[in-house]
């Protein structure tokens, strides 16, 4: 097997964690929460701040200002794998992240979400 095959298999095998995180500005207290299919996306995230391309404007306005250091990222819930055939895994992610949303009230004057109308 040639490395790029190595790398290819290592790469396949890679494991794959459904989750709810938060990023946390340090100087404000303000929170943004984040449900995703794929943890690895925190890093997709913080390269987007990095790059000036957020869509969350005021959070990357604020991580403009007060730079990279002021920023956390935490990681709120990790999901089990399920193999039940009618698990929504979208729908798990979405109502863990709007449980954690209401929870840490991240929204207005407190954070970088908005709440969804029902």
């Amino acid at each position: 097997m040639n490395r790029r095959e190595e790398l290819q298999q290592m790469y396949k095998e890679i494991k794959i964690e459904a989750g709810v995180y938060a990023i946390k500005n340090m100087k404000n207290g303000k929170i943004l929460v984040v449900g995703t299919p794929n943890l690895k996306t925190i890093n997709g995230k913080r390269f987007e701040l990095q790059m000036g391309t957020s869509m969350n404007k005021s959070m990357q306005q604020e991580w403009n200002e007060y730079g990279e250091d002021a920023f956390v990222f935490e990681i709120l819930e990790v999901f089990e794998p399920n193999n039940d055939p009618f698990y929504n895994l979208k729908d798990a992610v979405n109502k863990r992240e709007e449980h954690w949303i209401m929870e840490l009230q991240s929204f207005g004057e407190r954070g970088y979400n908005s709440v969804k109308q029902l």
